[in-house]
Parts: C-alpha cells; structure tokens; sequence
C-alpha cells in the first residue's frame, strides 16, 4: 500500500498562517489596547527532518499513557466499555533528528480514533488495525509498535457459597507491523495464590513425628495426612500469558485467563464468606507449587487446551509471587514456540 508523501501539509500551512494572520489584522481594529502576539508570516523550518548531531538509528520513538475509550461488539449481548491505556512507537532512520513529535501525535490520535470508532470484537484487532495504520503514515519508519493495557471485569460465583461476584484481569495487547507483515499478541495478567511445597514438607514431617508420639499406626498417619493437607506459608500470585503470532492470535482471551489462574495453587475471588474462605485454602494447601510449578503448569495448560495454535506463535508465561515470610520476592518465566513447547511437553 503506498505510502503518503512527506510534504502533504506544506499548502495547507501556508494558508493557515495566512488566514491567521488576516484574523489578526481584522481583529486588532475591533480590540485595540489588548495585546498582540507576532505571527508567523513563513512556514517553520522541519527540525525534526535534519540530521542529528550523533547520527545512530532509534528502535523506539513515540508516546505513552494516551487513554481512548473502546466498544468490544459481543454478538448480542452487551457491549463491554473499557478505557485501555496506549503506548505507540516508530522506529527513527538514523539520518533523521525526530519523529516530528507534536505532529505526530494528531497522527497517532487520529489512528487511534480511527481504529477504535469502528466496530471491534477483540483488542488486538483494534492495536493490529492501529499498527498498519501508523506504517503507512510514516514514509522514513520501517517498524510501527502499538501496545495496550486495559482492565477487564468478569462476572463469576463464589467457589462454595455461589455468591455473584466480579473479578478484575489486566489485559495486555500489542501488535507490530513492518513492510513483511505485522504480528499480534493478546494475553492476561491474573492474581491467584500458592502454597510453599518445601514448608508445607517441614510441617507434615513435624506432625508424622507427633502422631507417631501418640502411637497412632502408620497407616492412619498416612492417610490423615493425605485427608488434611498441613500448613505452609503461602503467597499472593501474578501469572501472566500471552500468545503472539503472524496476523491476531487464533485465541480466547478468556480461555487465556482461565489457564494462568488454574496454574497456581489456587483461585481466589473478590468476595468470600467462610465457606470460600475454607474452600480457597483447602485447595491451595492440595495443590502446594513452588514459582516453576505454575510456569510449567501453564505450559501444559497451553498445550493441552489451546490445540488450535499454529507452531509459529510465541507463548510468554511468567509467574511471580509476592513472599510471606521472606523479604523477597519470587519469579520464573518462559519464552518459547508452540512447536518446542509440545515438544518438551510430549517429552515430559
């Protein structure tokens, strides 16, 4: 697709000046006595277009926190309104000084209206449609990046008191495009909670130790234990998905969502009566994993719900855990292709 000439708005600011500073003359007869700015009677030199003192090639140029308001269509039923937050770059040649900033915002802006005023289903189109956009309206870039943050509230019950309740997921979306084609990424962050595999040992060796004390027969320590899981500190968990191909990613961002939150010990909910509360720690405490373990279960949650994903695309998994008990933090994750990632799973 042909790109627009670099020199398009040389005309129109010649006669906008004009036309300001006609306006001014008319105006200083009817308002005399206030003050007069000086008007631009030559159109401005194009600094950005010069060649910068040190004359190296920029990968990232371009703006952050721009907030727009996005309609996601829903086949029916009701519309979901978020208010995403973009961050837009193009790369910069390195002969040319900068991106023409305050111009190109109208640009981005006008992209980003443009691509969110018409009907979208899922936010990666919107940053897809955004990216190829921004490329043809740049002739000296060879990259346009679009990335977006939203929150996204779904509705859900209680695990054991079936209350209604919403949960809050950080959605991630981004596309790139370039002169070969331009790639899509949709993915979630989600909280949960996990449990120390390692503490919750040293808690089952202590109590094997004072059943035995009591003479209860092995048999039954085994089986209480296996019955009533013991303690271990546990943590608030981020597990973070995402799946990048060539064109948008043939995936539910949904079923994204679901996978990163059963990798952890545990879900957890926004509202919880006692029920939930004993229903919560009791599954954490069965299904104790370290950090890796919720990678690793993301891996095979990927593998094995999401068949439909081409071997070209780029899964991410990331899981970090904020501490209890210590005064760090813990993380681990995985950058891989679906190919090796069947791979490695089959093999495992």
């Amino acid at each position: 697709m042909p790109r627009e000439g670099s020199n398009r708005s040389a005309t129109a600011s010649g006669r906008i000046g004009h036309s300001a500073a006609t306006r001014a003359h008319t105006d200083e007869s009817v308002n005399e006595g206030s003050p007069q700015w000086p008007v631009m009677s030559h159109q401005l030199p194009d600094v950005q277009a010069t060649r910068p003192d040190v004359q190296i090639g920029l990968s990232r140029v371009g703006v952050t926190g721009v907030e727009k308001l996005v309609k996601l269509d829903r086949d029916g039923r009701r519309p979901l309104i978020l208010l995403p937050v973009f961050e837009v770059f193009v790369d910069l040649p390195q002969g040319r000084k900068g991106i023409d900033m305050s111009r190109n915002m109208q640009v981005i802006d006008e992209t980003l209206e443009a691509a969110t005023a018409e009907p979208a289903y899922r936010l990666e189109d919107i940053c897809h449609d955004a990216a190829e956009r921004l490329l043809q309206k740049h002739e000296y870039t060879s990259t346009a990046t679009v990335e977006m943050t939203a929150e996204l509230i779904i509705r859900e019950e209680t695990p054991a008191s079936g209350l209604a309740t919403q949960q809050s997921i950080d959605v991630i979306a981004a596309a790139t495009a370039t002169d070969e084609g331009t790639a899509a990424k949709i993915g979630a962050e989600v909280t949960g909670m996990t449990v120390c595999p390692c503490s919750q040992g040293m808690s089952e060796s202590r109590a094997r130790e004072v059943l035995a004390g009591l003479d209860v027969d092995r048999a039954t320590v085994d089986a209480f234990l296996e019955e009533v899981p013991q303690p271990g500190h546990s943590q608030r968990g981020h597990a973070q998905l995402s799946v990048e191909t060539e064109g948008v990613p043939p995936v539910d961002l949904i079923e994204l969502v679901d996978i990163a939150r059963d990798a952890m010990s545990a879900r957890i909910y926004n509202l919880a009566k006692r029920p939930d509360e004993d229903h919560m720690t009791y599954a954490a405490h069965q299904n104790a994993r370290f950090v890796e373990d919720c990678v690793r279960a993301m891996a095979d949650g990927v593998v094995t719900r999401l068949p439909e994903l081409p071997d070209q695309a780029v899964i991410h998994m990331q899981q970090s855990n904020d501490e209890s008990i210590h005064q760090h933090n813990a993380h681990a994750e995985r950058e891989v292709s679906m190919a090796v990632l069947r791979t490695e799973v089959a093999e495992g």
